[in-house]
């Protein structure tokens, strides 16, 4: 074969008269008796390719290289449907660079009449697929303007410690045993919460990151253990500067890669006027057209209660809520100042209001942040709420507090689901679509076979003991 350079197939329509080497996926493939076509695809596009007495062993779906003449196509045979329609490939070499035997699933179609627990087993292939490569390169696309649009507003990229210490974040944590520390763990985190603070305390100002978060917590069609947030945070702010700047970063972003707004202006409104109109704190104000032009409909919902009764059935609320009180979004909140003194005496705790704002868009929570407590009594006052001792405060967020101590300005940031935008930007109606390697509605890894048991060696290294529960005897 040719050591030419290989040419996207994308750029085949500038190269008529040439002939160029293209690489690719063979999308589908016709015989007829000494003629064999097939439609090549990589990245960048697809070519149909012709070849005489060549071809004919060749399978769907194979990786194969070509060697050839671009050629321009009478105009009675153009394709109008196809972007290189206007073109053909007449091939003189070809090298087969990895034959492809039958599928365990077909990629010519959208996939959704597979099942997904195939769908997932294969998603190598499921990627493959026109709409999940558009879906993959739409997240790629958000990702990268929504970075742009941080840099542009003087925000700096961090990484924060995916090896940590318990947060209280509303759900269970997945802990990791230390080899080193027998019977100790670190927790994967739920966020980066109180390290984005700690940034604060350090002068970085404005900082993002797009972080991996880990929950353990129920499994559903818009939740899984595993996600993504823009998560950032501002000093020196108050509620409407991190809600202009979030709204600014978000509307440049959906614009970017094509989304539709409905309002320019993302409207406003409180809590309580929230649950007596909708109902709920998460809704949808599209009409039924804009939900079938895939209109995305962004609002924000401020002035939340700060605390509500635990719920006795969630079992992550009763750890975090000891005196029968928990927070409705996170402990590192700060109340509005109007009900600062109420926090401060433990007073009136069902009335105090949280400079929580919550995104809203379509009928989902599309983000949640809040002006933090950086003065050390007030983050003290929220554990007291909440029935914690001065030792166990001390345990739990005692570094929050030493930080605190030594010149923390007033900050406060937000956290986006990702995930979920690129679901309401794609028009999808689960997240398990938008990611590339998503688990199952069961919570197992797509591919691979986890979770999966360890090995003794494993077990002993790490100064494990598996103790399975007992089953009851009939």
């Amino acid at each position: 074969m040719s050591e030419m350079t290989r040419t996207p197939i994308g750029e085949t329509a500038q190269a008529v008269g040439q002939t160029v080497k293209i690489s690719g996926w063979v999308q589908t493939k016709r015989d007829h008796g000494k003629i064999t076509f097939i439609d090549l695809r990589d990245r960048t596009g697809v070519i149909q390719c012709v070849g005489y007495k060549k071809m004919g062993e060749l399978t769907t779906e194979s990786v194969v290289e070509l060697v050839g003449l671009v050629k321009q196509r009478p105009e009675k045979m153009v394709n109008a449907d196809s972007p290189l329609g206007t073109v053909e490939f007449d091939v003189q070499e070809y090298t087969i660079l990895n034959p492809a035997k039958e599928l365990p699933i077909q990629v010519d179609e959208d996939g959704r009449d597979i099942n997904e627990e195939s769908r997932l087993r294969y998603r190598y292939l499921d990627l493959r697929r026109e709409r999940m490569r558009k879906i993959v390169k739409l997240r790629s696309d958000y990702f990268h303007a929504m970075r742009e649009a941080l840099y542009e507003r003087e925000f700096t990229e961090v990484e924060t410690p995916m090896l940590t210490k318990s947060t209280k974040e509303g759900a269970r944590d997945f802990v990791v045993p230390s080899r080193l520390q027998p019977g100790k763990f670190y927790a994967l985190p739920q966020s980066p919460q109180q390290y984005k603070q700690l940034l604060m305390t350090a002068g970085v100002e404005r900082y993002f990151q797009f972080a991996r978060c880990i929950r353990d917590e129920d499994l559903r069609a818009d939740r899984g253990f595993e996600f993504t947030q823009l998560d950032l945070e501002m000093s020196f702010v108050k509620r409407e500067d991190v809600m202009k700047t979030v709204e600014d970063v978000v509307k440049q972003s959906v614009k970017a890669v094509g989304g539709k707004l409905k309002d320019e202006t993302f409207p406003v409104f409180d809590y309580k006027d929230a649950m007596a109109k909708f109902g709920a704190d998460k809704f949808d104000l599209r009409t039924e057209e804009e939900k079938a032009a895939g209109v995305l409909s962004f609002a924000w919902v401020i002035n939340f209660p700060f605390f509500k009764k635990v719920d006795t059935s969630d079992a992550a609320e009763v750890m975090d809520g000891k005196s029968g009180w928990t927070f409705t979004h996170n402990p590192f909140s700060s109340p509005i100042p109007e009900h600062e003194e109420w926090l401060l005496k433990g007073e009136r705790v069902g009335e105090i209001l949280t400079t929580q704002y919550d995104l809203v868009c379509n009928g989902y929570e599309a983000g949640g942040g809040s002006i933090r407590a950086h003065r050390p009594e007030l983050l003290r006052a929220t554990f007291k709420v909440m029935g914690y001792s001065d030792a166990e405060i001390q345990d739990g967020v005692g570094h929050m507090l030493e930080a605190f101590e030594v010149g923390t300005p007033p900050h406060g940031g937000i956290a986006l689901g990702l995930d979920r935008h690129v679901m309401m930007l794609a028009n999808e109606d689960s997240l398990r679509e938008v990611i590339a390697f998503p688990m199952t509605s069961s919570g197992k890894t797509a591919v691979m076979d986890a979770p999966s048991t360890v090995s003794d060696e494993q077990l002993k290294e790490l100064h494990l003991q598996i103790v399975l529960p007992k089953v009851a005897k009939k």
